[in-house]
Parts: structure tokens; sequence; C-alpha cells
């Protein structure tokens, strides 16, 4: 399930708001270059943008899931999966048609930048906070921290709707899968 566009459960604010203002402008023009077939200049203008970040890109059309991309490993620079994963869930999002250039100009974009997956133990999950992915048998599933919160789930109920997500009975998370977590600083549109 992938986050509306919401303030960071967890508060936590990693990024400046020129940062949040330079990634959100980043995914608008990644969609709108891809409508018009041209490449972006993908090189982070600072430092803290070259960091290696799992990113997930949301676009709502008229307040409405339109596309939802992205990638919990870091793989390649946070400017450069936001821009990737925003072209991704505007055009490959297999739940949705691509999107028209009509609708890029009303698209509200809201990205969800990932920490480090850890280790963790059930008891120690706080709903609201944390991210999860479980893994057991080839199978994993990942639910963002704003997700429990969106559907007023407890902390076993998070827990079994991961599994449920991964293909894995209800009951996994305390039967041999492996459980991490992350958190996430969310950010969109309506924000700025």
């Amino acid at each position: 399930m992938c986050p509306q566009p919401d303030v960071s459960p967890q508060g936590i604010q990693e990024f400046s708001r020129e940062e949040r203002i330079m990634l959100l402008d980043l995914a608008h023009r990644s969609i709108d270059a891809a409508i018009v077939a041209c490449q972006l200049p993908l090189e982070p203008s600072t430092p803290h943008l070259a960091e290696p970040r799992g990113v997930f890109t949301t676009l709502y059309y008229r307040t409405r899931l339109r596309g939802c991309v992205g990638h919990v490993f870091p793989y390649a620079s946070v400017y450069r999966t936001v821009a990737e994963t925003a072209r991704a869930a505007a055009f490959e999002d297999n739940r949705f048609y691509p999107v028209t250039a009509a609708e890029a100009q009303e698209l509200e974009i809201s990205l969800s930048i990932l920490s480090m997956l850890k280790p963790i133990r059930p008891e120690e999950i706080e709903v609201g906070i944390h991210g999860l992915l479980i893994s057991l048998a080839g199978r994993r599933g990942l639910l963002l921290p704003q997700v429990p919160l969106e559907h007023e789930w407890d902390r076993v109920q998070y827990l079994e709707q991961t599994c449920r997500k991964a293909g894995l009975p209800n009951d996994a998370w305390h039967s041999g899968a492996k459980l991490e977590a992350f958190t996430a600083e969310v950010f969109g549109d309506r924000e700025m």
C-alpha cells in the first residue's frame, strides 16, 4: 500500500524545505520529460541528495491514487531514485494506465524517503513509526509506516497485514519470518 500525502508520522525532518521542494520539482520534471521523450540530468546538486536511499513516489490525480512505485533498498542517490520512481509511478504501475500530458499538469506528488533497514523484534515495533519488511521462503511484503495509521491497525494487525502482503500466513511473523524495520520521511506537494 502506498502512502497518502501527509507529514512524516514520526515527525523526523532530515531534508530541508529547500531540498524537499527540489525533490518534488524533480519528480514533476521527470514525469514531464518522459511525456515529451527527453532526458533529465540526474546529478544531485548537494552531497546530501547524493546519498543512496530507498524512495517511494506516490501520485494523486484529483485526490485519487494514480500510481505508486518505490525501492526499499538503496541502489542510487536519493536524487536519481526520486526521478526514476516518479517516472515509473506515472508510466509503469500496472494497476493504472500511463499518465497523460493533461493529467500530469494536475498531479499531486508525495515522496517517502526511507532509512536503512534494521532487524527488529515484534515487540519493538512502533505503529506509525516503523515501516516493515517481512521475508520468508523467497517471499517479501512491505508496508510503509503510515499504512497502519490510515487503517487504524494495532501492532498485531500490522504484522498480520504485512504477512498477507507477502503472500504468507498471517502468523508467519512469529513462526520463522525475518522482520526488518525502517522509518520514512514523508512529504508532498500539499505541504509545500
